[in-house]
């Protein structure tokens, strides 16, 4: 089974919590006010691997590092932190730096990307109502492809981790979708985000990431594991969804990360597709939906987009790899991530008035 890749120490960990959560709020008869956060950020970013080598032997390096973006906003002067690399495209969206070498003779290398986020920007559908997106039979009228797509299993070594045809989860998506009384993608999605965050909850899992059955009975998992339930449910009643890999990134410090896209049509979001965060750790529902649904934070930059397949799957769980001869002494890769020239651009409060329409003030 895949092992999570921990990049931070337990305090950087810990801060996915921090980041993740509700913010501070009150309410008055207009609606309901969140304490200021930033809304666009500057920073730079170095992050890969660290590999420590010692001896004489045989050693084979792959490593295939993604290259960033931001949902809303600019990211410049991408570099490689190792020449003799090569670049390639992985599951449709994804352009990455690769390195693939063989050599006998050990030294120490870094291998990942440096880049300068000019600014990200936080994004959001402003109206929580949905009345702009498509429903479920559009979506399969309109867009058969990415219903086909975006809709199946994807397995990884034989185990299905996002898992649309589990009974138990069909039977749960089913019936919040009858108690919606709305055939609306955004709709269903949101109540399906609301039996997410009322049945689940939150825990960091440094171990393996879960199969999305497993999260289901434990109600528990981080994450991966929280998305790709999410993901199940969507998927199960035809609406597309997929998973967005990258970091959430503050001041001095960034961890590794994972949330969901959904599509709902009619060029809402990116071209249709809406960000959900799905590891918000806030006791309030109506809360998570305000902050998490339909949202993605400045915090939040992309590494690897899914395409649907077993293959995009494979490709987002894997790190380094590598092979040693038995002679060689010592090889250990390390991985990093470093955080810089952090800048506040802007810091704004989020309103959500009383007709469920977002903004900032």
């Amino acid at each position: 089974m895949y092992k999570k890749i921990i990049l931070t120490n337990i305090f950087i960990i810990l801060l996915t919590l921090c980041l993740s959560g509700c913010l501070d709020f009150f309410t008055d008869s207009e609606g309901v006010i969140y304490e200021s956060q930033p809304t666009k950020v500057s920073y730079q970013i170095r992050y890969g691997y660290k590999i420590n080598c010692s001896g004489f032997g045989r050693h084979t390096i792959k490593y295939d590092c993604d290259i960033p973006e931001v949902l809303v906003g600019t990211v410049s002067n991408i570099l490689a932190l190792n020449e003799n690399y090569n670049n390639i495209n992985v599951a449709t969206f994804n352009d990455m730096i690769s390195w693939n070498f063989t050599k006998n003779i050990c030294s120490d290398y870094t291998l990942g990307i440096s880049a300068n986020v000019v600014y990200a920007e936080s994004f959001m559908i402003t109206d929580l109502s949905g009345k702009d997106a498509l429903n479920i039979q559009e979506l399969q009228n309109f867009h058969s492809n990415l219903v086909s797509q975006y809709c199946q299993q994807q397995s990884y070594n034989s185990e299905i981790f996002i898992d649309p045809n589990n009974e138990k989860i069909k039977n749960v998506a089913f019936q919040i979708y009858n108690s919606t009384n709305s055939d609306n993608s955004f709709i269903v999605a949101k109540e399906l985000f609301k039996w997410l965050k009322q049945n689940t909850h939150y825990k960091i899992n440094i171990d393996n990431v879960q199969q999305a059955c497993t999260t289901f009975d434990k109600k528990t998992g981080d994450c991966d594991d929280l998305s790709f339930l999410y993901i199940s449910f969507c998927r199960s009643l035809n609406i597309p969804a997929r998973f967005i890999r990258g970091y959430l990134v503050e001041e001095n410090s960034a961890v590794a990360h994972a949330w969901v896209e959904v599509f709902v049509g009619n060029n809402l979001g990116d071209s249709g597709w809406i960000p959900i965060e799905c590891a918000g750790s806030s006791d309030d529902v109506e809360n998570e939906v305000d902050t998490n649904f339909a949202f993605e934070s400045a915090k939040h930059l992309r590494l690897f987009k899914d395409n649907g397949s077993n293959e995009s799957l494979a490709a987002s769980l894997a790190g380094i790899s590598y092979s040693v001869a038995p002679e060689l002494e010592f090889l250990d890769p390390e991985a990093f991530v470093e955080i810089s020239n952090y800048q506040i651009l802007e810091s704004k409060e989020l309103f959500v008035n009383k007709n469920n329409i977002r903004s900032y003030q």
